[in-house]
C-alpha cells in the first residue's frame, strides 16, 4: 500500500502559482499533494482577477446599452442593477474552482485539506479546519501562499464601511458614492465597475498620476477618459483619514496644491497595495529568509536559502500577478525535475488593467527607456486609424511602441484601447523571439481586425505608419 504520509512534492497554497505548479509537478511524474484551507484556486480565482473581469464584463455591457441608440438598440427606461451582475460573478467563480477540482482528480493531485505550513526539514504540518494537525514529508515543498490588501494606519479595512477588493466584489447593491484610495489597476477597475453602476466616483493617488506604473502618455489619456464619465480624480494627493460616522465615512484628503478637502461618502475602497502571506508558515522552523518586508527571499530558480524549500508567486515578491506566479510554478517544478530549460524574464511580464478603455503594457516605458540611456525612438498609433475599432465604435486610445534605434528592438509596449490586455500578448513573444519592430510588422495581420494596430504601432515607431 502506497504510504499517503509521503510525498515528493508538497505545495502550500492552491493559486495560480501553487495549483498550476502542482498540475505540472504531476504531469512529470511526482507524487504531489496541494494544502488549501479555502476554497481551491486562491484570490485571483475567488476573490480576484477572476470575479473582477465577470464583473467588468457587466460593467462594458451596461455602458455599450447606455449608448445603444446608435446600434440600433431602442430600448426606453432601462435601469441597471449591481446584484445581477454580482451573482452571476459568483457563478463564474463556482465554475472555475471546480474545474480546478477536476484537474487535480485528472491529474492524481492529492488536496489536503487545511492550512499547511513548514514543521522541519522535509515536513509540512497541515491544519484542519477543526483543529486537528497531520504532518506529511515531502522531498520538496513550494511555498505559494500568495498576499493579501495592505492596512493603512489611518485606513482599517473593515469591509463594512471600508472595503478592500473582496469587499468590493460582495456589494448587491451600487452605493450613491464610492471614495477609492489608491488609482494602480485594482482602484482603477473597481472605478469602473461602480460608475457604470450608477456610484459617485472619487479617486485619489499619492503618486502624481494614475496608473502611476504606466507609460504617463496612458496615464493622461486614462485619467481625461475617466473625468470624461463623471469621476473625481485627484493624483498627486495625501489620503489623511476616514471617519465612520453612522451610515457613512467622512473621509479627509490634501490635494497636489495643499488644500484640503473634507468629503461625505458611502464607502471607501482601499487598494494601496498588497503585503505577503508569510506569517505563520514554520519558516524559523527551517531558517527560511525573508527580506524586510516579508517577501520570502528567491534565487531565478524559485530556491529558497533553505535545500529543498521553494517559493512562487505573490510571497516570493516581484510583480504581483496571476500569470507571473503561473510561470514561476512551471519554471520551479520542472528545474525540481530536473528539466528546467529557462528562468522567467521578469523584463517580459506583461501588465493589463482590465477597465474600459483596457490598458495592457509590456517592457520599458518612454522614460524608463531614456533614464536607461538607449537612443529611442516612439511611434504611437491612434485607433481611430483602425477600420475595426472604428466600426465597432471604440476608439478612444492608441498603441505606442518604443524601439532602440541601434537594434530595432522592442523596448516597450503600451497600448490603451479595445482589448489591450489580449493584443499585448503579440509584443510579449515579440519581445520573446528578440524580435525586432520590423519583424512585429512583417508579419501579416488579418484585415480588419484590431491586431492591425500592432503592425501600424511598430510602423509608427520606424517613421512610417500607413493610416494616419
Amino acid at each position: 500500500m502506497a504510504d499517503t504520509k509521503s510525498f515528493d512534492l508538497i505545495v502550500i497554497g492552491s493559486g495560480p502559482g501553487g495549483y498550476v505548479a502542482a498540475i505540472r509537478a504531476a504531469q512529470l511524474g511526482m507524487n504531489v499533494a496541494c494544502a488549501e484551507a479555502e476554497d481551491l484556486g486562491g484570490v485571483c480565482l475567488n476573490i480576484g482577477c477572476i470575479p473582477t473581469k465577470a464583473m467588468l464584463s457587466s460593467a462594458l455591457l451596461v455602458n455599450e446599452i447606455k449608448e445603444g441608440e446608435q446600434h440600433g438598440i431602442l430600448a426606453k427606461d432601462v435601469t441597471f442593477d449591481l446584484g445581477p451582475a454580482q451573482e452571476r460573478s459568483r457563478r463564474v467563480v463556482k465554475q472555475m474552482t471546480n474545474g480546478i477540482a477536476h484537474l487535480f482528480k485528472k491529474n492524481k493531485v492529492t488536496h489536503l485539506q487545511g492550512f499547511g505550513r513548514l514543521s522541519g526539514k522535509g515536513k509540512v504540518e497541515v491544519e484542519a479546519s477543526g483543529g486537528a494537525k497531520t504532518t506529511y514529508a515531502a522531498k520538496h515543498v513550494i511555498i505559494a501562499t500568495g498576499s493579501r490588501p495592505r492596512n493603512l494606519p489611518s485606513l482599517q479595512i473593515d469591509e463594512k464601511r471600508i472595503w478592500s477588493s473582496t469587499g468590493a466584489l460582495m456589494q448587491t447593491k451600487a452605493p450613491g458614492s464610492l471614495f477609492i484610495v489608491g488609482a494602480g489597476a485594482i482602484g482603477m477597475e473597481f472605478a469602473d465597475v461602480y460608475d457604470a453602476f450608477g456610484t459617485n466616483v472619487t479617486i485619489v493617488e499619492a503618486l502624481d498620476r494614475i496608473l502611476p506604473l504606466e507609460d504617463a502618455e496612458v496615464s493622461k489619456l486614462m485619467e481625461r477618459t475617466y473625468k470624461k464619465r463623471g469621476m473625481d480624480i485627484h493624483a498627486g494627493a495625501r489620503f489623511q483619514k476616514a471617519e465612520i460616522k453612522g451610515d457613512g465615512v467622512t473621509v479627509t484628503f490634501t490635494d497636489k496644491k495643499g488644500d484640503d478637502h473634507t468629503l461625505d461618502v458611502d464607502y471607501v475602497l482601499s487598494a494601496v497595495g498588497r503585503v505577503p502571506n508569510s506569517e505563520n508558515l514554520g519558516l524559523d522552523s527551517v531558517g527560511v529568509k525573508t527580506d524586510d518586508a516579508g517577501f520570502i527571499q528567491v534565487d531565478a530558480h524559485l530556491r529558497t536559502n533553505v535545500d529543498g524549500v521553494y517559493a512562487i508567486g505573490d510571497v516570493a515578491g516581484r510583480q504581483l500577478l496571476a500569470h507571473k506566479a503561473s510561470h514561476e510554478g512551471i519554471v520551479c517544478v520542472e528545474h525540481i525535475a530536473g528539466q528546467g530549460h529557462h528562468t522567467l524574464d521578469y523584463g517580459n511580464v506583461p501588465n493589463c488593467t482590465y477597465c474600459h478603455p483596457e490598458v495592457a503594457s509590456v517592457g520599458l516605458t518612454e522614460e524608463q527607456a531614456k533614464e536607461a540611456g538607449y537612443d529611442i525612438q516612439v511611434g504611437k498609433f491612434p485607433w481611430v486609424g483602425i477600420g475595426r475599432a472604428v466600426a465597432a465604435g471604440h476608439t478612444d486610445g492608441f498603441i505606442k511602441v518604443i524601439r532602440d534605434k541601434k537594434y530595432s528592438e522592442i523596448l516597450g509596449a503600451h497600448i490603451v484601447g479595445p482589448h489591450a490586455t489580449e493584443l499585448i500578448a503579440e509584443f510579449v513573444v515579440g519581445r520573446h523571439l528578440e524580435s525586432t519592430v520590423e519583424e512585429m510588422e512583417k508579419a501579416m495581420h488579418p484585415h480588419p481586425t484590431l491586431s492591425e494596430g500592432v503592425a501600424e504601432g511598430a510602423l509608427a515607431a520606424l517613421g512610417r505608419a500607413i493610416h494616419v
